[in-house]
């Protein structure tokens, strides 16, 4: 099944379990990245799966046992929508918890979503520049990616397919697709398969074919190519996401079922 042997499943009994093991494994990722280097930079995705996630780093004991004033938090992908819209990635976070963090507000990178995208997508590419103190010849390294999946199978807004942001050296790339079917901004497989922690959230029977086929079948899709170098891949999944995995699977962590 799994390319990688750093790769594990966790399988919650419940999205709220599901919320708790995801802030849990932020706030450890957290610490141990100040601990290390003296901040933490993390990339989230939107979607429904991690909105229950999102809203308990709002609440205890996260919101005071998380080092948000050494946290800087990035985007994953975003449509190219205002922020008003329910469509956007950011404006979803910012009402969901972004609001009620400790964190200071140069700290939050969202993406932009009122230019071209393809000026958007340079301008970010910039702000990471910046940020990682690298250069095109090197490439930012998070601390921790939290991705998603759709039913499709794409994570990020890579799409089965598209190789738009599989083939570049690029770290930031527009791209077209997804519902709704407008122009998006995402981080690229050369930036997320260079993170130190890559964690999918996902949830709902509706997605449970989707996981099998990308955990059993290794089929060739855009979250079957994250493969770390050192860091370690983390699959998330409520009971219904996991409920077309086989007993008995090799990796698999049913300990909070």
């Amino acid at each position: 099944m799994k390319e990688n042997d750093k790769d594990r499943i966790i399988v919650a009994a419940s999205i709220e379990q599901l919320a708790m093991k995801g802030a849990e494994l932020f706030r450890h990722i957290a610490v141990d990245s100040v601990e290390r280097g003296g901040r933490f930079s993390v990339a989230l995705s939107g979607g429904s799966s991690p909105r229950p996630f999102h809203r308990l780093l709002a609440d205890e004991p996260y919101r005071s046992g998380i080092p948000w004033a050494q946290t800087h938090i990035f985007w994953v992908d975003e449509r190219l929508v205002p922020p008003e819209d329910p469509a956007s990635n950011f404006g979803t976070a910012r009402n969901d918890f972004l609001a009620r963090l400790p964190i200071p507000l140069n700290h939050v990178h969202p993406m932009c979503s009122e230019k071209v995208p393809h000026r958007a997508a340079d301008d970010y590419q910039r702000k990471l520049a910046a940020h990682f103190g690298v250069n095109a010849a090197g490439a930012p390294v998070f601390d921790l990616v939290v991705l998603g999946i759709g039913t499709d199978g794409h994570t990020a807004s890579i799409f089965p397919g598209d190789r738009t942001a599989v083939e570049t050296d690029r770290w930031v790339v527009a791209v077209m697709g997804g519902s709704p079917r407008v122009a998006r901004l995402t981080l690229t497989l050369a930036v997320l398969e260079r993170a130190r922690c890559v964690i999918f959230i996902v949830s709902g029977r509706q997605k449970a074919a989707t996981v099998r086929t990308i955990l059993i079948d290794d089929a060739a899709l855009p979250p079957r190519q994250i493969a770390l170098a050192e860091g370690m891949v983390t699959w998330l999944l409520d009971r219904d996401a996991a409920d077309l995995l086989p007993d008995g699977l090799d990796g698999v962590d049913r300990a909070i079922v």
